[in-house]
């Protein structure tokens, strides 16, 4: 879906634009069956940033044809949303509330895990026989705790139905949840976030809402520029202070492709212990032994909410 906008303004904007109170590196891991993953959230440096868990980007990574790594087997959730959005090959899914299909490129599967869902993502079959260029983000976002026994559900939107604003000069920006720039994402969201991906020329800039009392981040998943004139380059994540409602953002020599999100804090005590995350300790013990006793993913006592 493509919506002509007005993104790259030169002209100042009203809005109080945010600076960057840090700038950080990403820690590098292994997950699932052996991707390689760069991690700006969590580090040592921030455990989190509320209401964002967890922001990895996975790959990219080129794998030969029929070579065994192949994802995520099933495993178990609960206390949390987790957006899975693929730039490059695909994500076959299947989870304990009866969905299943594939992300394809520029497409984004936005699970609730809930009160607990047991859920297997792996590139597809047809993908792992011929090889080729795999790269997605996953991002948690927490639930607060008059949510966590939400109901699970999958939500799935392909590339077609994610609005894109589009600018003269090359820049694009894909609104995946909240809004900016004038369009809304097609994913109505537990809590309030706003989840840009955003290419910028090189040279040009915009201007990206940053509402009062979020927190927001901006991350370089490639290239290098700029936000509120702080300099970046691949990989760096930088936080935003709370001195504004907007961030500009600006394309280096070769532009940037980076990731905006801005969410609205729960302000809550977090315990996360693998694929669980709850307020207390005596809650991830509960998961845990729902998980080992069959329990985990039985709805009766659970709900929908939007």
């Amino acid at each position: 879906m493509t919506t002509p906008g007005s993104a790259t303004d030169p002209t100042p904007t009203a809005a109080a634009s945010r600076s960057v109170v840090d700038v950080l590196q990403p820690v590098r891991a292994l997950e699932g069956e052996g991707f390689p993953v760069r991690r700006s959230v969590p580090t040592p440096r921030i455990p989190q940033l509320d209401p964002f868990l967890t922001v990895d980007q996975v790959g990219p990574v080129a794998l030969g044809p029929g070579e065994p790594r192949g994802g995520d087997p099933e495993h178990p959730h609960r206390g949390f949303e987790s957006i899975a959005y693929v730039l490059d090959g695909d994500i076959e899914y299947a989870d304990s509330t009866g969905s299943r299909g594939v992300v394809r490129p520029g497409g984004v599967r936005w699970l609730t895990a809930g009160a607990g869902v047991l859920d297997t993502a792996r590139p597809t079959a047809a993908f792992r026989e011929a090889g080729g260029l795999q790269h997605h983000l996953q991002i948690w976002v927490n639930l607060p705790a008059r949510l966590k026994g939400v109901r699970p559900r999958t939500r799935h939107r392909g590339a077609e139905l994610i609005p894109v604003v589009r600018e003269l000069d090359g820049s694009w920006f894909k609104v995946i949840a909240g809004t900016a720039l004038g369009v809304t994402g097609p994913f109505p969201t537990l809590v309030p976030v706003t989840v840009v991906h955003a290419s910028v020329a090189p040279g040009s800039s915009a201007v990206l809402p940053a509402p009062a009392g979020r927190n927001a981040a901006v991350y370089v998943l490639s290239g290098s520029g700029k936000a509120a004139s702080r300099e970046l380059v691949d990989g760096d994540l930088a936080v935003l202070a709370h001195d504004g409602d907007s961030v500009r953002v600006e394309g280096g020599p070769v532009g940037a492709d980076l990731l905006f999100l801005s969410g609205e804090p729960i302000g809550e005590p977090v315990v996360r212990s693998g694929p669980f995350v709850m307020n207390t300790p005596q809650e991830i013990d509960r998961a845990f032994d729902d998980y080992a006793n069959d329990r985990l993913g039985r709805y009766e006592d659970c709900r929908y909410e939007d």
